[in-house]
């Protein structure tokens, strides 16, 4: 007989008591559901209607004494209104008759009201006639006939009710007699189930455990091992097409190690030729692979897998970087100097650009992190001499556009009177070419300087508040005259920082002449000055038209501009010299905003102090930004 087999007769029995007590539970809920359905279905509408017609008949008991107290109008209008209610639910009471003596006491209601009506009517009459006789006819007329329609009304309540706890206490039996009538099915074939589930564990899981024992034979690299076939079922089957397959991989194994071992002297050879330095880590750390490019770049050699690798990189943002990739999967955004790595000094100096890329495996597994080291030093030379040609052209400029300037602004004086006014215009707009001209000039030198570090920084310890108050000064009037509002957040306890305190001057005056150049009148420009860990921030906030997303990771590029209307006049150096000044002074600088909602310049500056382990990590957390 097949497994198959075995475990259909086995299962069968207590599958079919399963399927009779679902069955059963099933007719008994709807039974159930059914008469409880019945108790809703055809007692609540009339207890509805007698609670309702006891609620009318009253209100109209109340109307008739005041019709007694001779308030006529207020009375009838409210026995009226109260009698098409009442009538309303006698009607839904007599089109739900379902228990016997229920059509018996709606007759007397019905009649009973009628009678009611006829006696009121008499009592209007009576109250025309003999006002004084009013009250003996309301108590013996109309009270006798109100009390009788009422206690109908309550007879017509209390037998639906009665019906309904009749029908309550049908159900409750009915569920009691469903839960263990199916409580003992259910029991049944639980046993019968348990039962046969304790015969055919045993004879499973006893094949089982030896093809398990087999498996960490076989994981362990033991691949001569076999299963003894009790049987032959699937189980007996399963064993020889399992001895079958250790066969094939012991021989699989015997073939493929020469393979695979070629296959990794060729990783290794590939891995040697590449050009650029490549170190392989894994999740602790530790080099597991390096090429000789890396060990030359790195000073060491090739002997440094399985080493930490701390212990070849001297530089903490880097091995920052390395420590994240590997143990947190955090590949580093890096652009421009940050990604830069400086080795040796003067003429054997260096430079190197990296890249650290986690390596991860299936799912959330992390088998560690990459770091490529590109020879840029050649790059780094001709950035340099392009910076430093800049730098002589915008000098060697400057002069001549001075005295071209200067005799513009002679020539405007003196032939002010002979020229016409299309001549004045074209000299007015020669003459504002020549200043955007000079200012590009300008701020080429200085990006060019600043770029070279030939730029001197007067160093010394400031307070924010200063900074700030200087750069407010300096923009407030033009801020008033467009009527924007300037305001500043200045935290409590702020620490001094190191800085030149005119350079930042003028980086924050810059960061306020964008705001202003592109806020709206009645706009609001804020600058935040607020400090964490051992760091400074200081920030300028608007509400302005917001800067896109896409431009937002190259504003501080050279000669990037917003495409706007309000941006014409400006140079796009600015923010580039705000970014070389913050550098210099080793500190970051970043924008956040979102179109629409305004924008956000931020740069952060050391505190005086000694630089501590967690400055250098947030430190490194900004510079990511």
């Amino acid at each position: 007989m097949t497994l198959r087999r075995k475990i259909l007769f086995g299962f069968g029995g207590a599958l079919l008591l399963l399927a009779i007590t679902l069955a059963w539970a099933v007719w008994n809920i709807v039974h159930l559901g059914q008469a409880s359905d019945a108790i809703l279905r055809e007692n609540y509408k009339s207890i509805l209607a007698a609670e309702n017609m006891i609620d009318a008949i009253e209100r109209q008991d109340s109307a008739t004494l005041l019709v007694i107290l001779n308030y006529d109008e207020e009375g009838l209008r409210q026995f009226r209104e109260n009698e098409a209610q009442f009538l309303q639910w006698l009607g839904r009471a007599r089109d739900n008759i379902t228990i016997e003596g229920e059509k018996e006491i709606i007759d007397r209601i019905d009649s009973g009201y009628a009678d009611y009506l006829a006696r009121f009517s008499d009592l209007q009459g009576t109250k025309n006639k003999a006002p004084g006789d009013t009250g003996k006819t309301y108590h013996e007329s109309v009270l006798p006939v109100f009390s009788a329609v009422r206690d109908a009304c309550t007879n017509l309540r209390d037998l639906n009710q009665q019906t309904m706890f009749d029908a309550s206490k049908r159900a409750e039996i009915l569920a009691r007699t469903a839960f263990v009538s199916t409580l003992g099915i259910g029991a049944a074939a639980l046993l019968i189930g348990l039962g046969y589930s304790l015969v055919l564990s045993g004879r499973l899981v006893r094949p089982l455990r030896d093809m398990l024992d087999a498996s960490h034979a076989i994981a362990e690299g033991k691949y001569e091992v076999s299963i003894p076939a009790e049987s032959r079922d699937e189980l007996g089957r399963l064993a020889d097409g399992f001895n079958a397959m250790a066969g094939r991989l012991a021989l699989y194994h015997r073939l493929n190690v020469e393979k695979v071992v070629a296959e990794k002297r060729k990783a290794d050879a590939v891995l040697r030729s590449i050009e650029d330095g490549i170190v392989v880590v894994d999740a602790d750390l530790k080099v597991s692979e390096i090429n000789p490019t890396a060990a030359r770049i790195l000073g060491t050699d090739d002997e440094s897998v399985g080493r930490h690798v701390l212990e070849m990189i001297r530089n903490d943002k880097l091995f920052g970087y390395l420590r994240d990739a590997a143990e947190k999967g955090i590949s580093p955004r890096l652009e421009g100097e940050k990604a830069i790595l400086t080795t040796g000094h003067g003429d054997n100096e260096r430079h190197y650009l990296f890249a650290v890329t986690p390596v991860h495996g299936q799912g959330e597994a992390r088998y560690g992190a990459v770091l490529l080291l590109r020879d840029v030093t050649r790059l780094q030379e001709v950035n340099r001499l392009k910076s430093e040609f800049v730098m002589t052209a915008s000098h060697e400029l400057r002069t001549p556009l001075q005295s071209i300037t200067m005799s513009m602004n002679l020539l405007k004086e003196r032939a002010r009177d002979r020229f016409g006014n299309e001549d004045r215009e074209l000299l007015d707009t020669s003459l504002e070419e020549l200043h955007r001209l000079t200012a590009l000039i300008n701020d080429l030198l200085d990006l060019s300087k600043l770029e070279a570090g030939k730029i001197g920084m007067d160093m010394d310890s400031v307070e924010a508040g200063l900074l700030v108050d200087k750069a407010l000064s300096v923009i407030g009037e033009q801020a008033r005259n467009r009527n924007i509002t300037l305001s500043a957040e200045i935290s409590n306890g702020l620490p001094k920082v190191r800085a030149d305190a005119n350079k930042i001057v003028w980086v924050l005056t810059n960061l306020l002449s964008n705001a202003l150049r592109y806020v709206d009148g009645g706009g609001r420009i804020t600058v935040v000055a607020e400090a964490a860990g051992n760091w400074l921030y200081l920030s300028v906030r608007d509400n302005g038209p917001g800067i896109p997303a896409e431009l937002q990771s190259r504003i501080f590029e050279k000669f990037v501009q917003a495409d706007s209307p309000k941006s014409v006049g400006g140079t796009g150096l600015g923010l580039a010299i705000c970014r070389e000044i913050v550098r210099a002074h080793k500190g970051t600088i970043w924008v956040e905003s979102k179109e629409g909602e305004g924008a956000t310049f931020t740069f952060a500056l050391p505190v005086v102090g000694p630089c501590k382990r967690e400055e250098t990590d947030e430190y490194a957390k900004n510079t990511d930004r």
